[in-house]
This record gives C-alpha cells, sequence and structure tokens, in this order.
C-alpha cells in the first residue's frame, strides 16, 4: 500500500519547546517542507507563522503537497475571535488544511453552546474559502463517553448546517500530541480511540494523529476507515521502519 498520501508530515514544536534557537527551529521545518516536497506526502503540518514560508518553498518546487496549520493551538481556549482571526491569516498565507483545537474544556464542563457556536463558525469561515476543516478533539483528555459524544456532536453540527458534498471537508481528528498525560499513558491516536472516532463521526472522515509509528501501524489505521495519519516520523513510516518519535 503506497500510503504517502494518507500521511500529514508534522512539525509543531516551538524553538523553546525544542530547546533551540529559532533560527534553527525555522531550518528544521524547512528541512521537513523539503522532505514532504521530495516524498511526495499529502501534507505538511506546521505552525501558523511558518505557512507562507512553506508555501513559497512548495510553489518553488512546482509540488503538489498541501501545507496545513493548527489553529489556537494546542489548548483550544482562546475564544471564537482568536480562532477566526489565526485562522483569516494562515488562508492569507496559503494554508489548504486548517486544524482548529475544540475547547475540550469548556465540553467537559457543560458548556455546549459555547464549543457549538466555535465549530460552527470555524467551519464557515474554512468551507467559505474551500479549506479542509480539522476538529481537534484531544483523545487523551476525554473518557470514551466523551469522546463519543463530542465526535457526534462535530457531525450533527455538519450535517445540520453544511451541504452533504462538503462533509468530507471536515475531519474528526484526534490528538494534539501535546497533552501531558499520567502514568505514560498514549497522548495520541489508539486502535481503540480511532474506532469510537469512526463509529461516532461517520460520515465524516477522520485523522488520526500521534501514536502512529510504524508502516503497519498506519496500514491498521487506514484499514480501519482513517483517511489522514498526523506523524512526525512520516518518511520513517513510509520507509517500513519504526520511530521513536513521540508524534
Amino acid at each position: 500500500m503506497n500510503i504517502k498520501q494518507y500521511l500529514d508530515s508534522t512539525y509543531l514544536k516551538t524553538a523553546s519547546q525544542a530547546g533551540i534557537s529559532e533560527n534553527e527551529n525555522s531550518r528544521i521545518v524547512k528541512t521537513f517542507v523539503q522532505e514532504a516536497i521530495d516524498e511526495q506526502f499529502k501534507l505538511i503540518m506546521i505552525r501558523p507563522e511558518m505557512v507562507s514560508i512553506a508555501k513559497n518553498m512548495i510553489l518553488n518546487a512546482n509540488s503538489t503537497v498541501d501545507v496545513g496549520t493548527v489553529i489556537d493551538f494546542p489548548k483550544g481556549i482562546s475564544g471564537l475571535e482568536f480562532k477566526l482571526t489565526q485562522a483569516t491569516k494562515a488562508i492569507e498565507d496559503g494554508a489548504e488544511d486548517l486544524d482548529f483545537v475544540c475547547n475540550y474544556q469548556a465540553f467537559k464542563d457543560g458548556d455546549i453552546d459555547l464549543v457549538k457556536y466555535e465549530i460552527l463558525e470555524c467551519t464557515k469561515l474554512g468551507l467559505k474559502n474551500h479549506k479542509i476543516v480539522k476538529w481537534i478533539i484531544e483523545v487523551a483528555a476525554l473518557n470514551h463517553q466523551q469522546i463519543i459524544q463530542l465526535s457526534a456532536l462535530i457531525k450533527n453540527l455538519v450535517i445540520s448546517n453544511f451541504k452533504e458534498e462538503q462533509f468530507k471537508a471536515v475531519f474528526v481528528k484526534s490528538s494534539t500530541g501535546f497533552f501531558q498525560t499520567e502514568n505514560n499513558l498514549p497522548n495520541g491516536a489508539t486502535r481503540e480511540t480511532v474506532i469510537l472516532m469512526l463509529e461516532n463521526a461517520f460520515p465524516l472522515p477522520v485523522k488520526a494523529a500521534g501514536g502512529v509509528r510504524t508502516y503497519e501501524e498506519a496500514v491498521e489505521m487506514i484499514r480501519l476507515g482513517v483517511k489522514r495519519i498526523g506523524t512526525s516520523a512520516a518518511k520513517s513510516i513510509a520507509d517500513g521502519l519504526v520511530s521513536d518519535c513521540d508524534y
């Protein structure tokens, strides 16, 4: 199976998180972008401030790689205005995919109306501009019932407010890769959580982000029904190697 068109090659660390200089971190981002071009991955997923640089590299290479970025990352608590402003700038800079962090904490606290309103308005912005929208629900922060409920909430909002042909452009995505778990529990996609998402988000597509570290695991996710896989080890996975990356 050629899995490269399922892979969102991902680098989302800031310089401080990586413990390096801004210049060095920018160099790493550019290396990831060039690798995505060379390997013909589906997409390069980077932070918003690097979108225009990545887009220029891809255009100059006459490549078909898409550029994706994260919005209100990694906690999703900054509010609707912040999400819309950051997403609008990313669109202007050339991003094709907008991966919004859902305010899962508000969802857990029972503020469902806030969560619904943010999802609806941000999805409207993305679809109006013909972008792919993904909603990161942070499965490691939720119990199984909450995963079911939040996946279904996003699905029902999309079905109720958008056309059927747009459903394929709104994903439910598992994880940021930055959530701190206790007792070394997984903070990314697992087979169990992905099955819950697939069952309850359908007909919306699902992206498994984090936790996929081998070609075999990637194939298993695809066979389950996942349409995208987010990983910082896309080349290793595509080459059939085992990755020790944390995302």
